[in-house]
Order: structure tokens, then C-alpha cells, then sequence
């Protein structure tokens, strides 16, 4: 028997018993669809979390600090000697002091954090509202959205705006905890918000700070030229002896649990597939029972025992493909669906909108050539129980 002819025969499916083939399809389509919504949640929480706190130069940065060592220090000969070593591209300066902001007659604690403009490109930063400082010389500063309500302003309009920096410097005798205060003669003006309604502090250009006499640093962010080299000068790094950690390798764990997620989230879908798929084996199984005459006439006129079992192949993987197909469909437009749902409350609630539900083109070409596959061997048992049937037991069969 040709191919054509068998692909005609089983197209017969769906003029002799339609709502019995349509609801099997829609049985898979339902299975497939519900891994692929699933497995797309998983995907879209981990695109919408990893690039929140990724760029492109974050992800070639590392950091650099003393940990909990109290005989090294980040001082300037130390970030002169980093920034010699190859294929160091950047390295950007961090120090955090405690301190008080204040406007008007309102003053907050704050913790100020001193740092070069590149840091925050370097920390993969953005500003919520207005612009993160990029002069190194400016009188400006960055401030967490909590910051700028506890000064009694909103963050949309607090853009502008100029505060008083008072700051505590430790003093250079490491056994006492004295602290000199120093108050900055001239005004700071918030150039930036950074969304953060939890922490009270303010990013301010280290150069502000030069009156304190400040030589050592906290942290230092240090570009790479290329990934490749990363690990070289990591090594290059912790052999001078400070403690080195990555972005990437916070992206590398989140990525494992976030794999973790998404086998959970298809396990769950997979149920869903494992019951339509014995409803397919349970309608093919009836449609044997049904053929048994017309079984017996096609082997009594010469069909081969291969193109009936064949036959009945051909039309489980056509269920198969179709409910694939269908329940890819199903999938992307729940995820959609989901997708608008959670965006119209998100601008209600004045959140950012996102993508939470997002498709892998990967999977959903995977998914479909898998529910072809558990249509192929749902067919297999009653293909060869077609096929091994006797012609005239067959033809006798009421």
C-alpha cells in the first residue's frame, strides 16, 4: 500500500467517528498545552529575574573585596596593581560610609555609598527615575526611592531636588571607634532614584568625598576584556590575596534552580499528557474492535499484515501531531492570556509590566515531535493486534 493511500485511509478517521477523534485530540491538545504553559512560566520567571540584574558589562565584572581579612585593605597602591594585570579592562572604586541627608528641616540616616560613575554599568544599575550620575566631578547624587520618601519628597519629582550630605569618617586609629563628622559645604542634586523602597541609601561620586582623605575602598567592580580571561585574572586576584566573587556565578545557580523549576513545572503538565494519552490508546483500542470486518475484507483482498498495522500507526501519529500542534496552540494562548492579565494589573497596581510567560521555540518544536512519538507508540499494541488477526475470523466477527 503507497503512502498516499494510507494517509487517505486514515483521514477517514474524521468523517466516520469526528467527535470521537475530535475529543481524543482535544484530550491531547489539553496535555501538551499544559506542559507548554508551564514550562513557558518557568521560562519567562527566569528571563524576567536574570535580566534585572544583567548587562552586557556586568556579566564581564568581578568583584573584589577583602573579606573578612583584617590585614589587607583595598588601598590605591592595591587597585593600581589590579588594574596592571592583563586584559583588565576597567576597574571602578566603592566605599561605604554611614551618614545623614537632609532637606529642609528633615534629615534621614543614610548609608553613603561612595563610588566611580562606571560602577553602576559595571553592576548592571539603572536609574527607576532621572539618570544615575556620569561625572566623576558633579555634586550629585543617586538616591533609593526609600531615601527619597523619608525627606519627604515622591521619586518622580524628586529629580532636581538638593540635600545636605553629612558623613562619618572613621578615624586612622583602627583601635578606637571615634568617627569625625563631616558636613559637605555644597549641596548635592538628585540626578536619579534607583528603585528600592527597602534600604535608605545614597550613591555619590567618590570624588565628593576627596576632603576626608579616604585611601581604601570596600569594594572594587573590575572588568574583564573577554570572558575568556575572566578566570585568569580572577586567579591573578586571589593570589594577591583578596576574595574575588562573580555576577555569573549567581546567574550559573539560578539557572540550575531555575532548570529545577521548569522539570517540576513539566512533571505536572506531563500528568495531564499521561491521561490523554491513555484515552488515545483507549480510542484506537475501540476503533480496532469496530474495524474487525473491514479488517478482515482489506487482508482477504490482499493487504498485507504490514499495511494494516501501518495503517493504524499512521492514524495514532496523525492524533498525535494534531493534538502537538493544537496544544502548542492551547499553550500559547494561555500564556498570552495570562501575560495581559498580569500586565493590567501590574499598571493598575503602578508595577512594571513584564513577560512572565514566555515559550522556547526549542520546547515547543520538541513537544510536538513528542506528542507525535506517544502517538506512534500508543498505536503500536492494537496496529500489531490488527495486523496478527485472522482473515476469516475476522470476516466472522458481529
Amino acid at each position: 500500500m503507497r503512502f498516499p493511500d494510507r494517509l487517505s485511509l486514515s483521514m477517514r478517521m474524521f468523517t466516520n467517528r469526528p467527535r470521537r477523534t475530535f475529543l481524543t485530540i482535544l484530550g491531547v491538545s489539553v496535555g501538551i498545552g499544559a506542559v507548554l504553559f508551564l514550562v513557558s512560566l518557568g521560562n519567562g520567571l527566569q528571563q524576567v529575574i536574570i535580566g534585572q540584574i544583567t548587562t552586557a558589562d556586568s556579566l564581564l565584572s568581578l568583584d573584589v573585596t577583602t573579606g573578612n581579612s583584617g590585614l589587607l585593605s583595598l588601598e590605591s597602591k592595591a587597585v593600581e596593581d589590579i588594574k596592571t594585570i592583563p586584559n583588565v579592562a576597567e576597574v571602578a572604586r566603592g566605599k561605604n560610609l554611614s551618614g545623614q541627608l537632609g532637606r529642609n528641616d528633615i534629615t534621614t540616616d543614610v548609608t553613603v555609598r561612595a563610588v566611580d560613575p562606571p560602577f553602576f554599568r559595571l553592576n548592571g544599575m539603572v536609574a527607576a527615575d532621572g539618570e544615575l550620575f556620569t561625572d566623576a566631578a558633579s555634586d550629585s547624587a543617586a538616591l533609593s526611592q526609600a531615601s527619597v520618601k523619608l525627606l519627604g519628597l515622591e521619586p518622580a519629582t524628586a529629580i532636581g531636588q538638593q540635600v545636605i550630605l553629612t558623613v562619618y569618617v572613621p578615624t586612622n586609629d583602627q583601635e578606637s571607634d571615634e568617627v569625625a563628622i563631616l558636613t559637605l559645604p555644597d549641596a548635592l542634586t538628585i540626578t536619579g532614584t534607583i528603585d528600592d523602597d527597602t534600604a535608605s541609601y545614597a550613591y555619590v561620586p567618590l570624588s565628593v568625598l576627596a576632603s576626608t582623605g579616604i585611601s581604601t575602598y570596600d569594594i572594587l567592580k573590575v572588568k574583564v576584556s573577554t570572558k575568556d580571561e575572566a578566570a585568569s585574572i580572577r586567579d591573578a586576584i586571589v593570589g594577591k590575596g583578596f576574595v574575588v566573587s562573580a555576577l555569573s556565578d549567581v546567574i550559573d545557580q539560578a539557572n540550575q534552580i531555575f532548570r529545577i523549576v521548569q522539570i517540576v513545572l513539566g512533571l505536572f503538565g506531563l500528568i495531564a499528557l499521561i491521561v490523554s494519552a491513555i484515552g488515545m490508546f483507549n480510542t484506537m483500542t475501540i476503533a480496532l474492535l469496530e474495524r474487525t470486518n473491514e479488517i478482515g475484507i482489506m487482508r482477504s483482498v490482499g493487504v498485507t499484515q504490514k499495511d494494516v498495522q501501518g495503517l493504524f500507526i499512521t492514524e495514532a501519529m496523525m492524533m498525535g501531531f494534531l493534538g502537538g500542534v493544537f496544544g502548542v496552540g492551547l499553550g500559547v494562548l494561555g500564556g498570552v492570556l495570562a501575560n495581559i492579565g498580569f500586565n493590567l494589573l501590574a499598571s493598575r497596581l503602578g508595577g512594571r509590566t513584564v513577560d512572565l510567560f514566555v515559550e522556547p521555540l526549542w520546547f515547543v518544536t520538541v513537544i510536538i515531535i513528542f506528542s507525535t512519538v506517544i502517538g506512534f507508540l500508543t498505536g503500536v499494541f492494537p496496529a500489531r493486534r490488527a495486523a496478527n488477526m485472522d482473515p476469516l475470523e475476522a470476516l466472522r466477527y458481529k
